[in-house]
């Protein structure tokens, strides 16, 4: 508030500096010893001086109130933020899941600004930016775009989504037709879609990955697709920048499993999604701790969970599919694809499978969530 008065101070002085000097004329006797009071015209002057002052005040201290309020953005940023405002955010879904609306994905022009507005330098990555800054602006700066949809007039404003999970119980569901009938389709790492349209469809609008989750073979191209990059260290930035600009990847010891060493999708479909989304579900939704001990693993939101809170950013009604996983039977089949069974999710480490199939029952109870492989 330093700056504030200063400014309050500067801008006033000029009408304080000639108001004194009327003083100070005043107080100067005539030889009748009558003192001579300042004429209309300057009381005028020093009126509309004051005034201004008061107005550039106004202006200052609302502006200041309506960024720290959500409120101060770029005219691109509004726009962004209105296509969200109609539709999302049922009274219930909003009541139940306690979210509130945030542009999901981070824009070059202005990602400091909306990481400010979102708390996001109080946190390191996974779920901010702080110390991770330049990394982020690296990426940033390979990434032509940053819209949500594609600017089409014929589309709905009001989208009706469904997330495509990756569990075994989508196999022989013969739901592709009903997941290809959804505005919005999105997806998750490298569950795919060629030879498997018939259970799970052909349409993608989103598929959000991790660099050891995404594709890699042109097999899986699709052009209408927006790939969405879950950010969970620095070095998935640095990856990400790499492949754009062309150079070799060096650092593969920095990820769990191999990363793709190609990218299959153009810049323009490429977003990086803003880690406040991350962090809601982790601390909102599933209300998993914020600090571990020094023999703990952190336990972090699936992708299927990001997906969802995703998902309550953009649409006005959210279904799923493939999001049933049975716990009880370790021979089950994980996926609709390949032969991974359930003993891998239930051993791992990084996730709390319980915690998550407890909220999405809630949910689904609650028909905030239409389940569409309820057994």
């Amino acid at each position: 508030m330093n700056w504030l008065v200063s400014l309050a101070l500067c801008t006033f002085s000029p009408a304080v500096h000639f108001f004194g000097s009327q003083i100070i004329s005043v107080q100067l006797p005539e030889k009748s010893t009558r003192y001579k009071l300042p004429g209309r015209s300057v009381m005028r002057r020093i009126i509309l001086g004051i005034l201004l002052a008061a107005g550039v005040m106004y202006v200052i201290l609302h502006c200041n109130v309506w960024r720290t309020n959500s409120y101060w953005m770029p005219s691109t940023d509004v726009e962004r933020k209105a296509q969200l405002m109609p539709c999302t955010f049922k009274p219930s879904t909003s009541t139940f899941t306690n979210l509130d609306i945030v542009y999901p994905f981070l824009c070059s022009h202005n990602f400091l600004d909306m990481s400010e507005l979102h708390e996001s330098f109080n946190f390191e990555l996974p779920y901010g930016i702080r110390g991770a800054e330049k990394f982020f602006q690296m990426a940033l700066s390979r990434l032509n775009k940053c819209g949500l949809f594609p600017e089409d007039e014929s589309s709905p404003p009001c989208k009706k989504c469904v997330v495509v999970g990756n569990g075994g119980v989508l196999r022989n569901k013969s739901l592709g037709e009903t997941i290809d009938s959804y505005d919005v389709v999105i997806r998750m790492n490298n569950g795919p879609v060629v030879g498997y349209e018939q259970d799970v469809g052909r349409k993608t609008t989103y598929r959000l990955f991790y660099p050891e989750s995404v594709f890699s073979d042109p097999l899986h191209y699709d052009p209408n697709t927006t790939a969405v990059l879950i950010v969970f260290k620095p070095y998935d930035l640095k990856w990400l920048w790499d492949l754009l600009s062309g150079h070799h990847l060096i650092k593969i010891s920095a990820f769990w499993k191999k990363p793709a060493l190609q990218l299959i999708y153009k810049p323009h479909q490429i977003r990086i999604l803003d880690p406040a989304i991350t962090r809601k579900t982790a601390h909102d939704l599933l209300h998993l701790p914020t600090k571990f001990a020094k023999h703990e693993r952190p336990k972090h939101p699936t992708t299927g969970l990001i997906a969802i809170a995703f998902a309550f950013q953009i649409c006005s009604e959210v279904h799923l599919a493939g999001f049933k996983y049975n716990l009880h039977d370790r021979n089950s089949s994980l996926h609709y694809y390949g032969s991974d069974t359930m003993s891998q999710m239930i051993q791992n480490i990084y996730h709390d499978i319980a915690v998550e199939q407890r909220f999405l029952k809630e949910l689904i109870d609650h028909r905030i969530l239409i389940n569409l492989t309820e057994e």
